[in-house]
């Protein structure tokens, strides 16, 4: 029998089955969620909840990408990053249009369900965050779900903050530059993504890893 220890193949297998069952965890987190801040998002009438729970629905669908792309080659990984990416895009843009509604149909939320909601959030993406933290740096699949989990704890912070900024003033301005600070972060991602699954798919297309390609530039 093969030593796993020695047997670079065995080591690959293994390294995948750990991200896949991270990638299930977090999956569940964020499926479930979605749909406590969705309701919240509702029921409070706060922008913020309801981009956060947008944001969480999204990153459910991008760890079933991610699941599916832990198996196969770095091309697939590129381009299920790259799709990832456009997620996240769509994301930042639909926050972006919940802000431009709030100013024209101005309101104020109940800060009190966008306080509790959000620290619930934020323990959430904790964890998340903790169990992603050893796969950060593995691949470019990998990668992008960190970043899609780091982004996550700043929201559920800026929708806390926004909560107590509403309370304080007893207005939706809060809750509304809250929410067009998230779609700025939502789309600063996306292109950090997509910027580095495009760099991926270019090393795919030559056949040369990523790291080569890089000093190939750099003598040049």
């Amino acid at each position: 029998m093969t030593d796993c220890c020695s047997d670079k193949e065995c080591a690959i297998e293994a390294l995948k089955a750990r991200q896949s069952a991270t990638l299930k965890i977090v999956l569940a987190i964020n499926a479930v969620m979605f749909v406590m801040e969705l309701a919240s998002g509702l029921l409070a009438r706060s922008t913020a909840l309801l981009s956060d729970s947008l944001d969480n629905l999204g990153d459910a669908l991008t760890y079933g990408l991610s699941i599916y792309a832990v198996t196969r080659g770095a091309r697939s990984k590129a381009k299920v990053a790259l799709f990832k990416g456009c997620l996240i895009m769509t994301a930042g843009l639909f926050v972006l249009g919940q802000v431009i509604y709030g100013v024209l149909h101005p309101g104020v939320p109940v800060f009190e369900t966008m306080g509790i909601v959000s620290l619930i959030a934020l323990a959430a993406n904790g964890v998340c965050l903790a169990l992603l933290w050893k796969h950060r740096t593995e691949d470019v699949n990998m990668s992008s779900v960190w970043e899609c989990s780091r982004n996550d704890i700043a929201s559920n912070i800026a929708v806390f903050l926004a909560a107590g900024a509403v309370w304080l003033t007893q207005s939706g301005w809060p809750d509304l530059v809250v929410g067009l600070v998230l779609a700025c972060l939502f789309l600063g991602s996306a292109v950090r993504v997509t910027r580095s699954a495009l760099r991926e798919l270019r090393a795919a297309g030559t056949g040369q890893p990523l790291v080569q390609l890089h000093a190939g530039k750099q003598q040049h």
